[in-house]
């Protein structure tokens, strides 16, 4: 397991061909296109996902405010093994909440990562993820970092969401 603090936005995205320009213009490394579906699960005190994917599978608990704009999030991170049972021993034992299948792609530059999400029922999105791993960054840094990127996107902090997509589509449904 990996204790991780991010500094991250997430925000509707009007324009995918834009942000894709800006990243090829920063070299960004593409890592790929990852068909993800997480599946979120009943938990009190934050947020508990289990990511299923052909790039990235883990178990990821967060906790994260419900504000727009650059926000900490406290991430606890184990990675799996692709096809993992995992989803079923979760379910029985917590219940699913629901369910979030979306189309990811990923970049990398330094620390920082960059997500253009198609998600199901939802449509596009970008978030950016200023990550310290080991504690070497700082979090004014990531902040800092955070916020070089979303003016380099054009991305306001007016145009950022306050939730995850796990909530949005909750909203749809009148489940939330």
């Amino acid at each position: 397991m990996v204790n991780i603090l991010n500094v991250e936005i997430k925000a509707r995205l009007v324009n995918p061909a834009f942000v894709r320009k800006i990243l090829k213009e920063l070299k960004a490394d593409f890592r790929g296109i990852d068909n993800q579906t997480d599946t979120y699960f009943n938990c009190p005190n934050g947020r508990l996902k289990l990511r299923q994917g052909n790039i990235e599978n883990s178990l990821i608990f967060y906790r994260r405010p419900d504000t727009t704009g650059p926000r900490e999030s406290e991430v606890n991170l184990t990675r799996l093994a692709p096809g993992t049972n995992l989803r079923e021993t979760l379910a029985a034992a917590l219940g699913v909440k629901v369910q979030v299948n979306k189309t990811r792609e990923i970049y990398f530059v330094g620390n920082v990562k960059f997500h253009i999400d198609n998600v199901e029922g939802l449509g596009a999105y970008c978030e950016i993820e200023a990550i310290d791993e080991n504690c070497s960054i700082g979090r004014d840094e990531l902040y800092r970092q955070c916020r070089h990127y979303m003016a380099l996107l054009r991305i306001s902090e007016s145009h950022t969401l306050d939730c995850s997509y796990s909530d949005l589509l909750l909203g749809l449904s009148g489940k939330k």
